[in-house]
């Protein structure tokens, strides 16, 4: 036996960690609530450049009178939002040391998940609807546009529901479910985003409670799919599509924003609570047995696939 060795109960023991670093740091490093907060905090020092930009650069300092936005307006502001989220993923996975992708864009299957949830999505906003529609809550008229603008037209939002989709996804489904996940659970974590999810639609303008109750709701069906799928792609097809089915295509408001340049033009009447009213679609009872029917689609098609620990 060599007697220069330390025996175990001599060795020196490393030093214990700080109360500061115990507040900053885990197990797994930064701790999830302070990336959460650095990601939140990252995505709003690009908006505030960006709109001090505007009113200083853009409108000169001065007030300037607030004008519904052109549908290109929308393809801008989508544009610069995806842009923001990207930066904001950018940063959190620099720090963590991860890729880019980890945080719910990787995978083998990401066309095949995302064509899947771009053809459910027409599906599902087409029965909600035709239901409205066969139980006389809402009707239609053709919109009068020539074929040529109304393709065009078609196309610009295809973008833009494609951008939302991945900007409303990457923002509240992809970093920070994955970071608030890691922290507290997903089913937690999913909840608490999909309330978030919910209350941001009420900046929108003729919302109703049944409105943003279903726009919650449908962040918890998004979550369903990321469960069983670990990927973001599925609820961002579904999550377009849906948008420019009821937006474009069948020309009925969403979430209070009403359409323009749609294929067909839709009126709400009846009872506010069946039609959905100025809310649109997403406002009705109908839209909550639907979710059910999304969910049900959801284990049928996607729970083969590995699920999360």
């Amino acid at each position: 036996m060599d007697e220069t060795l330390t025996p175990p109960e001599e060795q020196p023991q490393p030093p214990a960690p700080s109360t500061i670093h115990k507040i900053f740091l885990g197990p797994q490093g930064l701790r999830a609530g302070w990336s959460a907060l650095i990601f939140v905090a990252v995505f709003a020092a690009c908006a505030t450049i960006v709109n001090l930009f505007m009113h200083f650069v853009v409108h000169h300092g001065q007030p300037h009178t607030h004008t519904p936005p052109t549908v290109h307006g929308m393809l801008i502001a989508e544009i610069i939002s995806v842009i923001f989220v990207v930066i904001a993923t950018w940063v959190m996975a620099r720090i963590e040391k991860r890729p880019f992708s980890a945080y719910g864009l990787a995978g083998t299957r990401r066309a095949p998940l995302f064509t899947t949830g771009l053809c459910w999505g027409f599906a599902f906003i087409s029965l909600l609807v035709g239901s409205l529609y066969f139980t006389h809550h809402i009707s239609f008229d053709p919109s009068h546009a020539a074929l040529l603008p109304a393709l065009k037209y078609g196309a610009v939002w295809a973008i833009i529901f494609i951008l939302v989709g991945f900007f409303e996804e990457m923002l509240l489904r992809g970093y920070l479910l994955w970071t608030i996940w890691r922290g507290i659970g997903f089913w937690w974590a999913a909840v608490i985003l999909s309330f978030t999810f919910g209350a941001l639609h009420g900046r929108n303008p003729e919302e109703s409670p049944i409105g943003l109750v279903s726009a919650g709701a449908v962040g918890l069906v998004f979550c369903l799919s990321i469960w069983y799928t670990r990927s973001l792609w599925w609820a961002i097809g579904f999550h377009a599509a849906w948008n420019w089915g009821q937006t474009f295509f069948y020309g009925a408001s969403d979430s209070g924003l009403p359409a323009k340049g749609s294929f067909f033009v839709t009126h709400p009447q009846g009872s506010l609570l069946m039609s959905g009213g100025a809310t649109g679609p997403e406002g009705s009872l109908l839209i909550l047995p639907i979710l059910l029917l999304i969910s049900l689609v959801i284990y049928l098609t996607l729970r083969s696939h590995p699920t999360p620990g």
